[in-house]
């Protein structure tokens, strides 16, 4: 009889390991991103993020949010302990965050640098936005990281010498490298080299930072490399066209990971895969890979993973995005008492985004210009603000709260309202048009570039009109429009807004444009 029962609680158990191994077949197989393993071939996984300004969920929280990429990150190491995160540039700056005081000093990228050490980031690659720090600060981020940082055609330029950038690890410079070399132990015991290059395109100039040939450097980065290694891999912060020149340029390379556009995409070039996510970890890339060490060959299946209110946020990381969270609310809170509260929802995208807003008249360049003539009761004749005040470098969508414009432009200022002389009104006009491009371009409200001529309210700016004009106070400072200050004698007047006024503070104007449009 013992015998029968031993029997039978051996069947129960054969079959219900049986039972547990179909569902873990069926889970791969129904998976359409990953493979079903062959014991003979190596397998490794990638996360990717690019252009990450913001460490908590955006849009009112639907999307987004560090925490909820430590999530996916964890699960996909359950998956395979073979996985790595990296990001393509572009997250020490812009970010509100990063302008506000914290112990007495401005943030600056520390607060992304404190909750990507906590998700145990790989490597990550420059991206031009990083060169927006002053080089001490810069140096101070550097310190602070545990993750690797790579570029093939970014130095550090001191006094006309050029060499790596470094950070001090106990005590010690650790330059940082053209490339990266990640080491997995396959669990047979062999080893797996995959090597990651990278680049930076060189939009942000600063006397400190030396820009190499992106082509010519990436390219010798990878004859450096790719003997070392079983696979090689692009890590770059370029536009899409350049990243398909460096396809062009590099077909052997199966995928380049790619940042700087702010809108999800995946390109081929003959064989090259050119991947970007979506800006402010909106969405995340998950790379996984198959190696066959006897043919050499490199497959990889991509899933672009939506990071939303769905998935939980890991505890551990989300302590340290609330901790910056808490100071954030605070200091918006001095302006603004309810800055979570929806205050417009968008009919179409607002366009925030440097490489327009400093370019061309955008939707959202008209809101805040509209709102500074708002903040004077439309008692002036037009607005004019400097599109390099904003500094979000994003798209928004959605249900849009205080937060978001703060995001839009961190460092407020006030709005002034200048009685100037129409000819000097047409040189800054003219001024701001040629600067296309840069920060200096304007963004107006009631002003208009007609038939070779400006005009104010649909009529011609007459050279001897006094004109009132609602300036940002930053414009004079005469620092991006040199002839613009109080300094001028066609500067006849300069009224600065007292605190309690609407004007005092442009994102408090902008937000009360958007609730009396809501």
């Amino acid at each position: 009889m013992e015998k029968i029962k031993t029997l039978h609680l051996l069947f129960i158990s054969l079959f219900l390991i049986n039972c547990v191994t179909q569902k873990i077949e069926n889970t791969v197989s129904d998976n359409p991103y990953t493979f079903v393993k062959d014991s003979k071939k190596a397998y490794f996984n990638i996360i990717q993020l690019n252009d990450v300004y913001e460490i908590a969920p955006i849009q009112g929280g639907k999307f987004g949010g560090m925490a909820r990429v430590e999530t996916v990150h964890q699960e996909v190491l359950k998956e395979n302990e073979n996985t790595m995160l990296v990001l393509a540039g572009d997250f020490l700056s812009p970010s509100l965050l990063g302008t506000m005081k914290y112990n007495g000093d401005r943030v600056r990228g520390k607060q992304m640098v404190e909750v990507m050490n906590a998700m145990n980031f790989d490597v990550v690659a420059f991206g031009n936005h990083e060169f927006d720090l002053s080089y001490t600060h810069l140096q101070e981020r550097f310190n602070e990281s545990t993750f690797e940082w790579i570029s093939a055609n970014v130095l550090h330029n001191n006094n006309g010498e050029q060499t790596h950038f470094y950070k001090m690890v106990d005590g010690e410079k650790k330059h940082m490298q053209d490339s990266y070399i990640k080491e997995f132990v396959n669990p047979d015991g062999t080893k797996l080299k995959v090597g990651f290059i990278s680049v930076c395109l060189p939009s942000n100039p600063r006397s400190y930072v030396h820009y190499g040939d992106m082509f010519e450097e990436i390219k010798r980065a990878h004859n450096e490399i790719k003997d070392k290694v079983d696979v090689v891999l692009g890590l770059t912060h370029a536009s899409l066209a350049q990243d398909k020149e460096i396809a062009k340029l590099l077909p052997n390379i199966p995928l380049i990971m790619g940042g700087h556009e702010h809108t999800n995409s995946y390109d081929k070039v003959d064989n090259v895969i050119i991947a970007k996510a979506d800006a402010n970890a909106k969405t995340a890339y998950i790379h996984r890979f198959e190696f066959d060490p006897t043919t050499k060959q490199v497959k990889f299946k991509s899933e672009l993973k939506e990071i939303n209110d769905s998935i939980a946020s890991d505890i551990r990381v989300e302590e340290v995005v609330n901790k910056w969270q808490v100071v954030l609310k605070n200091k918006i809170q001095d302006v603004v008492p309810n800055p979570y509260e929806v205050i417009y929802t968008t009919s179409e995208p607002l366009d925030a985004r440097e490489s327009t807003i400093r370019s061309k008249q955008t939707n959202m360049g008209k809101i805040i210009a509209e709102s500074m003539s708002l903040a004077y009761e439309n008692k002036v004749d037009c607005a004019l603000v400097n599109g390099g005040s904003v500094r979000i470098d994003d798209v928004l969508t959605g249900d849009i709260n205080a937060v978001d414009i703060f995001r839009v432009l961190p460092y407020g200022g006030g709005i002034l309202r200048v009685d100037i002389k129409g000819s000097l009104l047409k040189e800054v006009l003219d001024f701001g048009k040629n600067a296309a491009g840069t920060g200096a371009y304007l963004q107006s409200f009631d002003v208009e570039y007609f038939d070779n001529e400006w005009l104010v309210q649909d009529k011609s700016i007459l050279e001897d009109k006094i004109y009132s004009v609602a300036f940002s106070d930053y414009l004079l400072r005469g620092l991006d429009i040199p002839m613009l200050s109080d300094k001028n004698k066609d500067v006849l007047s300069i009224y600065k807004p007292k605190e309690d006024e609407v004007a005092y503070d442009i994102r408090k104007a902008v937000v009360n444009l958007l609730k009396q449009n809501k």
